[in-house]
């Protein structure tokens, strides 16, 4: 592997990534180009990444390719491009899939987290002049959500990266870039729940064990947790979930499991699992008057919801939560800390 012969001017990094030729066909261990990073950009050396489920959703289904995936990672700073003053090279950073402008109207306002400069991705290319950093014998490889932290080094919009303290294990806080932080932002920034609720959450992967610490860390009376592998449960216990339900072990929508067991609807449900018809079953398992559904999944089907009007004539809410509403550059260092002073526990 060839290396910069100076943080002022690095040199074409060549490397190993994962690299997905083709939709849902095994990803190939390449060779692959990394160019240096143009300006406002970063060179990060990547130290632990996580598989996503929205990796996969993208890998199976979306057009773009050949791709590099991954989106959800910790790393070292490796160079800077021209113009980046937040970061020194030998910094820990989390990388982040929507970036954090500071300038733009959302982000200047504290109501979104929608980055209109730096949001979400979805062409393949950099931010900043819609190109790519990759290469495999001079074809060019397109990124992922701005990431694209299957490979030993990527490069990033320094927007979309976040400075952590040194200490922090970058083994165990990756998951803070995308998935647990995305399933306690849930709970507490978009649903903010109230201490006593009841609510049930469908999905105990990353996210859903994310939404259920949040609950009970906020002092939820029932946390309920939907999926149909039963060997969750424990796990999920361990995360706060104090019901257990399975959908396959009942001879009823399971909306009338959850009715019953909550007396009459929860108040918060959380749908972690990218199907729209869930969202749907979701949003009839709450109650009626103030009941919020929480919708968090990227579905691979059928994009579109749909539910009955009678159900929001009854006073029922339907929120999307994108990252669970933080700002990453603002929000991400507090959530760092709570972890390392255990105050917050990883999946």
């Amino acid at each position: 592997m060839s290396s910069s012969s100076s943080i002022d001017q690095p040199n074409v990094i060549t490397c190993k990534a994962m690299v997905a030729w083709e939709a849902g066909k095994d990803l190939v261990m390449e060779e692959v180009e990394v160019s240096p990073p143009q300006p406002l950009e970063i060179r990060v050396k990547v130290i632990c990444t996580s598989l996503c489920r929205t990796d996969i959703t993208a890998w199976e289904s979306q057009a773009i390719f050949p791709r590099i995936f991954g989106h959800e990672a910790s790393g070292i700073v490796e160079s800077v491009g021209e113009g980046v003053t937040e970061f020194v090279k030998g910094d820990h950073v989390l990388t982040v899939f929507t970036g954090e402008c500071k300038t733009c109207k959302h982000c200047e306002s504290k109501k979104s987290n929608m980055c209109q400069v730096l949001g979400l991705e979805r062409r393949g290319v950099m931010h900043s002049d819609q190109g790519t950093r990759f290469s495999v014998k001079g074809k060019p490889v397109y990124h992922y959500c701005a990431v694209s932290s299957f490979s030993e080094y990527t490069v990033v919009h320094s927007g979309c990266a976040v400075k952590v303290s040194p200490q922090a294990p970058l083994e165990k806080i990756c998951l803070l870039s995308c998935g647990v932080a995305a399933g306690l932002g849930a709970a507490w920034n978009v649903a903010d729940i109230s201490e006593g609720s009841i609510v049930v959450i469908f999905g105990l992967g990353t996210v859903g064990l994310g939404v259920a610490q949040g609950a009970k860390l906020r002092g939820a009376s029932q946390i309920i947790g939907v999926d149909i592998n039963p060997e969750k449960y424990e796990k999920a216990k361990c995360f706060g979930v104090t019901d257990f339900l399975n959908p396959n072990e009942y001879n009823e929508p399971i909306q009338q499991v959850i009715k019953r067991i909550s007396g009459g609807g929860t108040d918060y449900s959380f749908e972690c699992i990218g199907n729209t018809g869930m969202v749907t079953t979701a949003l009839q398992s709450c109650c009626d008057g103030w009941g919020l559904t929480v919708t968090l999944g990227v579905p691979k089907t059928n994009p579109e919801i749909a539910s009955h009007y009678s159900a929001f004539l009854s006073g029922k809410t339907l929120k999307g939560s994108l990252f669970g509403g933080w700002k990453p550059k603002s929000d991400l260092p507090s959530l760092v800390n709570k972890y390392m002073n255990r105050n917050i526990q990883q999946a």
